[in-house]
């Protein structure tokens, strides 16, 4: 199991919906929301816009090509009886992505509290003592 959520990303006028990978191994020096093409595309921003700078990263399986997008993005923590603050952030298209993952400072930024990520068990920092949220499906 992992802990995903379900976001509201908007770039723009576009705005879309889509679970994504809350990763502890993604540090990064600014909130940011790596996603895949396809996600790129829907939210206008692929082929790649003269917004995007090419840049390359360090992964575990080494360097790696992307397009980043210097705060063009906001983003939001969707559940079923709440929403997260929303958070200005970098977005970083990769071509290997196969889901969007959240950042480090990101999820510091939506107010996360991860309670067990094997089995997918979180909350807001706001929440009630002892109020556990499950990963989205």
């Amino acid at each position: 199991m992992a802990v995903r959520l379900r976001l509201r990303i908007r770039v723009r006028d576009r705005i879309i919906e889509d679970i994504a990978l809350l990763n502890s191994g993604f540090e990064a020096p600014t909130p940011q929301l790596l996603i895949p093409i396809s996600t790129a595309r829907a939210l206008g921003l692929w082929p790649p816009t003269e917004d995007a700078r090419e840049v390359t990263v360090d992964t575990a399986g080494g360097p790696l090509k992307v397009w980043l997008y210097a705060r063009v993005a906001e983003v939001k923590v969707i559940t079923e009886d709440a929403e997260s603050r929303d958070a200005e952030v970098d977005i970083i298209v990769s071509p290997l992505a196969d889901e969007p993952l959240i950042s480090d400072l990101l999820a510091d930024e939506l107010e996360i509290a991860v309670e067990s990520f094997g089995k997918g068990l979180w909350r807001f920092r706001n929440d009630p003592p002892g109020k556990l949220r499950h990963s989205a499906e």
